[in-house]
């Protein structure tokens, strides 16, 4: 497969970044359950799933912190392992949303940079990868270990400026007001799935160009309109 810069044609964007988790993958109460879990095991008040389903989509570390702030410092380091052991358990269980392939084909035959913009470890990235076979669809990610967590917007300046592509012709797509604060923070615009981790009232007052209902929506529109 060749990874080659888009040919010149008329289109919106020539970069789009997707968030991972609740995005592209069907995560979000897995994720949610195991954050739980792991405060509990370390003496923190669980959280609800509401707070617990807010922190996605920062950088592990920033997400348990702000779900268990009655855990003390010292042990954020138990409680990442913890996380860690409970999401284990069940990270074969996951899978993409459906029309996630064929999204993903689509917008690679049209000759989109595509890439990734996640708050999982490169660890996690890596291995969510491969276990759908998606390395080859993307052009380059960025993890919150290895760069600024959202909604910082070293994600998507390192992105750009890797691609060569500028602020106004890129679209970053995601699940979180994180995703779609960290797209205002980077001059970008954004796309918000109400299928994730947060609301879609939250996701619209972050201005949008859109918020889908479905994998298969935001297919049609990203087709449409990207």
């Amino acid at each position: 497969m060749s990874l080659h810069k888009p040919a010149a044609r008329a289109r919106r964007f020539d970069l789009i970044a997707f968030d991972w988790d609740g995005t592209l993958f069907d995560s979000t109460a897995i994720i949610t359950r195991c954050i739980q879990l792991a405060v509990g095991d370390v003496g923190g008040t669980v959280p609800s799933n509401a707070d617990a389903s807010y922190v996605i989509g920062l950088g592990l570390m920033q997400a348990l912190a702000h779900a268990a702030p009655d855990v003390p410092k010292e042990k954020y380091p138990l409680l990442g392992e913890r996380y860690k052991y409970h999401y284990s358990l069940h990270q074969n269980d996951i899978t993409l949303f459906d029309g996630v392939v064929e999204m993903l084909e689509a917008l690679q035959q049209r000759q989109h940079f595509l890439t990734v913009a996640t708050g999982k470890s490169r660890w996690g990235l890596d291995q969510a990868l491969g276990s759908v076979e998606l390395k080859d669809r993307f052009h380059a990610s960025r993890t919150a270990d290895e760069t600024a967590g959202k909604p910082h917007p070293r994600m998507l300046h390192e992105l750009m400026a890797e691609m060569g592509v500028s602020p106004e012709r890129t679209l970053m797509v995601g699940d979180t007001t994180h995703d779609l604060q960290m797209a205002l923070n980077a001059g970008c615009a954004s796309v918000g799935v109400s299928y994730g981790a947060h609301d879609p009232g939250a996701l619209l007052a972050l201005g949008p160009l859109f918020v889908a209902d479905s994998a298969e929506q935001l297919r049609h529109w990203m087709l449409e309109h990207a």
